[in-house]
């Protein structure tokens, strides 16, 4: 049998709950201002990422003006002029074609036409090989996405502020035209004796 509570022993209890209740009390005013302290800091994080977000997007901003003004105004006669000295004579230029068709979606950032040639011109900031890669796979499909141009022979040609020793070889011997920014012009890399691959459409 339990021995009955005697005063001291209830007094006690309630001692014990009291400051139990006091260290709950202070616990959750300190999870407050934690909660409080993590809120402040991510407000901050936020403002900070916007701050860095609106950085990049007018950097990104300045630099598509810088490419868009590199392909117009430097690539675009450059390379009218570039092909018409290697016997490609130029009737039409368009920049930024694209086309979609089923699965099949294609850009092409400057096309070159006259009534039998077609040369398809990528440019970029800095040439790697993965572009190359990509640019041969546009140019294989390229009269799948604009069958319209059927019976024209393709050329491919790719185009740089900065070209890598490496890449422009790369690009060489897979048969395209290499145009590379020489200070206030642009030059074919290409010499003499290159013979340009001419892209037919690859068997589905």
């Amino acid at each position: 049998m339990t021995a009955p509570l005697s005063a001291d022993d209830i007094w006690r209890m309630f001692a014990e709950t009291d400051r139990r209740m006091k260290e709950t009390d202070q616990q959750i005013k300190q999870t407050g201002r934690q909660m409080e302290e993590t809120d402040r800091q991510m407000k901050e994080t936020d403002r900070r990422l916007q701050e860095i977000t609106s950085r990049w997007d007018k950097q990104w901003g300045e630099f598509s003006n810088r490419l868009g003004e590199f392909v117009e105004e430097m690539v675009r006669p450059a390379a009218v002029r570039l092909f018409r000295e290697r016997g490609i004579d130029v009737h039409e230029v368009h920049r930024d074609v694209e086309t979609e068709r089923g699965e099949l979606e294609m850009e092409i950032d400057l096309l070159v036409v006259n009534d039998t040639d077609i040369v398809a011109i990528e440019v970029k900031s800095k040439l790697t090989q993965a572009d190359v890669d990509q640019h041969i796979d546009r140019l294989r499909n390229f009269h799948r996405g604009f069958p319209h141009y059927k019976g024209l022979r393709v050329f491919g040609a790719v185009a740089a502020m900065v070209l890598p020793k490496e890449v422009g070889r790369y690009a060489y011997r897979k048969g395209l035209f290499v145009l590379a920014q020489n200070g206030d012009s642009i030059s074919v890399l290409n010499d003499e004796g290159f013979k340009p691959v001419e892209w037919v459409q690859e068997s589905e």
